[in-house]
Order: C-alpha cells, then sequence, then structure tokens
C-alpha cells in the first residue's frame, strides 16, 4: 500500500513538472512584443490610417482633369428647333422641323460625347484642400501613437494586477501554511494536556479562515491571468521570475530624467487637430471664390433623319446621317451667393482651431503637474518598499522566536496569534507598496512616453 501510495506521488510530481515545463515565463517587454503582433485594437488604428491615406490620394487626385463620357440610343419625336446644342451627361436634346419633314412621326437617335474640364486656377483652393487631407493623415497617425501609448499602460497595469494577486496569493499561502503549524502545536499540546482544548479550537478557525483568504486570491490571480491573456493571447505563462521582480524592484525608473516632449502624441494630437480645422477654414474661404476652368469636348450624333427631309422609322437607321462636333474653351464659375455663408462656416471652424489649442494648453499643464507629482510620490515610495522589505523581515524572525516559547510553553496562543498577524500584516503592505510603486511607474512611463525600463526590469 505504501508503495502505491509513493508512486501516485511520484506521477503527481511528475505531471507537475511536465505542466511547468510547458509554460515559458515572460517579461513585460516580451509581451508587449506580442501584444504588437496580433492584437485587434491596433489593426484597427492602421486601418484607419491606411483609410486616412486613401482620403489624402482621392484630394490629391481632385487637381487632375475630370473627364467624362456618355452614350445614349433613343427612339422618340423630334420636334425642335435648328441650332447647335452641346448637351452635357444627364441631359437630351431634340432637334428637326416636322413641317418639313416626310415618313415617320418618330425616329431613332444616337448620341456619344466626351468631355473634359480640368480647373486651372482656384486661389489656392486645391492646395489648402491638399494640406488638411495631410494633416488629418498625420493625426490619424498620431492617434495610433497615443494609442499605444495608452495600450502599454493597459498591459503594464494587468501584468501588475496578475503579479500583484500572484504575490498576494503566496503570502495567502505562508500564512495558511504558518497557521497550519501553530494548530497542529496546539493540537499536540491540547492533547498532553499543556494547554486548554479551547486552543486548538481557536487554532483551526483561524487556519480555516485562512484557506479561505488562499481560495479568494486564487480566484483573482486566475480572473487577472484572463484579463491579460485578452492582449497577448498567450495561454500558459511561468510568472514565478516576474513575482521576485516584482516585489524587489531594481534601480530607480530612468525615465526620471525625462521631461514631457511637446511631440508627446497626447499633446501633438491637439496641435495637428488646430492645425487641420485652420486649415478647413481656409478650404471654406477658398470655395466661395471663383474658379476657372478649361473645357473640351467632342461629340458624335447618327440620326434617322436624313438630309432630304425623310424619316425612317427603323432603329438600325438611327446610326445612319451622322454628324461629328468638336468644342473648345474657358469659363469661370462663381457662386456668390455662397460668399457669407462660407464665411461663417470658416469662422465656426476656425474657433474649434481655438478650442484645440486651449485643449493642448490644459494637457500640457495636467501632464507636468502630473509627472511632478508621480516623481515626488516615487521618491517616497522607494523608502516606504526599504522600510516594508525590513519589517517583513524582522517580523519573520520575532515570529520563529515566538513560536519557539509557544512550543515550550511560555507563551499563550493569542500572544503568538497576535505577533502571527504582525507578520501577516507586514508582509501584505510590502505587496501592496510594490503594487502600488509599479502602477506609479506606469503613470510615469505614460506622460514621458518610454516604457523602456518597465519592459526591462519587470
Amino acid at each position: 500500500m505504501l508503495k502505491l501510495i509513493l508512486s501516485a506521488l511520484f506521477g503527481l510530481t511528475l505531471a507537475a513538472h511536465s505542466v511547468q515545463g510547458q509554460q515559458k515565463s515572460y517579461t513585460l517587454g516580451e509581451l508587449w512584443l506580442e501584444v504588437e503582433k496580433s492584437y485587434p485594437g491596433i489593426q484597427a488604428k492602421q486601418t484607419a490610417i491606411q483609410s486616412a491615406e486613401f482620403n489624402h490620394k482621392a484630394v490629391k487626385s481632385k487637381a487632375l482633369p475630370e473627364a467624362n463620357i456618355q452614350f445614349q440610343n433613343t427612339y422618340g419625336t423630334f420636334e425642335g428647333n435648328n441650332g447647335g446644342f452641346f448637351p452635357q451627361p444627364g441631359f437630351f436634346n431634340v432637334s428637326g422641323n416636322p413641317s418639313l419633314s416626310q415618313g415617320s412621326s418618330s425616329a431613332a437617335n444616337t448620341f456619344g460625347s466626351a468631355s473634359l474640364e480640368f480647373e486651372v486656377f482656384s486661389f489656392g483652393k486645391q492646395k489648402a484642400e491638399n494640406h488638411a487631407a495631410k494633416t488629418l493623415t498625420t493625426q490619424v497617425y498620431t492617434e495610433k501613437e497615443g494609442y499605444l501609448i495608452q495600450l502599454k499602460k493597459e498591459l503594464t497595469q494587468r501584468f501588475v494586477a496578475v503579479l500583484y494577486a500572484d504575490s498576494k496569493l503566496g503570502w495567502a499561502e505562508k500564512n495558511a501554511s504558518r497557521l497550519k503549524d501553530i494548530y497542529h502545536t496546539a493540537a499536540g499540546l491540547s492533547k498532553s494536556g499543556l494547554s486548554p482544548s479551547a486552543d486548538s479550537l481557536l487554532a483551526h478557525a483561524t487556519y480555516l479562515q485562512a484557506l479561505a483568504g488562499r481560495d479568494y486570491w486564487q480566484g483573482s490571480t486566475n480572473s487577472s491571468i484572463q484579463k491579460l491573456e485578452e492582449l497577448h493571447g498567450i495561454q500558459e505563462i511561468d510568472f514565478t521570475n516576474a513575482v521576485v521582480k516584482f516585489l524587489k524592484p531594481g534601480p530607480d525608473s530612468a525615465a526620471g530624467y525625462r521631461q514631457i516632449d511637446s511631440a508627446h502624441p497626447f499633446i501633438e494630437y491637439f496641435t495637428l487637430k488646430s492645425d487641420y480645422y485652420k486649415l478647413q477654414s481656409s478650404v471654406l474661404k477658398k470655395n466661395a471664390l471663383p474658379s476657372l476652368k478649361l473645357l473640351g469636348g467632342y461629340a458624335y450624333r447618327g440620326t434617322g433623319i436624313g438630309a432630304n427631309g425623310y424619316v425612317s422609322g427603323n432603329w438600325e437607321d438611327g446610326f445612319s446621317n451622322s454628324t461629328n462636333n468638336l468644342l473648345i474653351g474657358a469659363g469661370v464659375t462663381w457662386n456668390i451667393t455662397s460668399l457669407r455663408t462660407n464665411k461663417l462656416k470658416a469662422d465656426a471652424v476656425l474657433m474649434d482651431s481655438e478650442h484645440s489649442i486651449h485643449r493642448q494648453k490644459q494637457q500640457v499643464q495636467a501632464m507636468v503637474k502630473d509627472l511632478s507629482a508621480a516623481r515626488s510620490f516615487l521618491t517616497e515610495q522607494r523608502k516606504q518598499l526599504k522600510k516594508t522589505q525590513q519589517a517583513v523581515k524582522q517580523a519573520g524572525e520575532a515570529y520563529e522566536m515566538y513560536m519557539a516559547r509557544y512550543r515550550s510553553g511560555l507563551i499563550s496562543l493569542t500572544e503568538l496569534l497576535q505577533i502571527q498577524v504582525y507578520l501577516q500584516q507586514a508582509e501584505a503592505d510590502h505587496v501592496d507598496a510594490s503594487r502600488d510603486y509599479w502602477l506609479q511607474v506606469a503613470g510615469e512611463a505614460e506622460l514621458t512616453a518610454d516604457f523602456g525600463f518597465l519592459f526591462d526590469n519587470l
């Protein structure tokens, strides 16, 4: 029977090692590389950039001549007056003199034309539209950069949440292990008559409470791992090394020497938005000005009405009696009624530009103060971490001494449990301080757009 139990335990150990071997340890920087590869949010931002680039190309293509072709084949009456015409797409024309014609009262007609329109001068409207489209494309690029910074911070926060929950789980397991040891010791002392049986019950109740706390942090760990997995998609990760770095931070963040750059995406976004509105205002004003265009066209016409006035009602004769016409010229168009309307629209868009400028100033002011506050807080948090680390060490040593005294019957169970609570609280405070420290570093990294320290040290 003993051999069977040992064999089963050996098998479980091998299985555990096999599962552990399938897991890989990742740094935060390595996880970010995985997020960059496949996260749909990044792909959505890239699609938005491609859309803006296509829009820019479409605006630039407006500088090309506008060409139209049409073909008509109709059958109908031909009452009208003599004279030349040059129909545009969407219009039709009939001509003839029924009083001089013979034969059918209806005839087939064929008409085809091609026209070319080229805007040669528009008071800079095309140039302004092109600049506006280019600025909009740059703005979309900046939006993506800002989104990547926010996503890096989100990844860091979720990673820290996993390490925090895992550290709390380890803390709960240590606490449960100590209380289990206390319970067994109390039970042994009770059986030997050296302590009351109530001590055994109290120790067991405290142990069960610790097990309940361990279950809570196990669930919290599993939940936080799932939320982190939503970003990178990796199902098996070993967080052991990361937890060690989490609880024992390395040197200070190198980002502490960096200041907020005016090219930071959070700031540049409002700058580009303001520039875009200014250009849009210019476009609206220029749209109210006249434009000079060159016009050209060629037309072919066939009809069932002959030169002698005889009208054929046959469809195929609609391709007969053909004529060809060519037209070239220049024209000026000016929508005078849009002068005031476009001016009001331009002024409204200009106010949007002013709004973006004020938002930019607000953003700069907030980021500067947030960075100053974060660095001030980090300085004190480094001191806090050193003190909590020392407190854990000393509380642990004190607990071992008091545990030895309890086994010897020199102190009561309540005194030992009180010491254990001190140790438990010291360990919990250190874990909480570690989480707060790394989250503050993440905030600093977001403000400076520099996540190098986090990606290398966590």
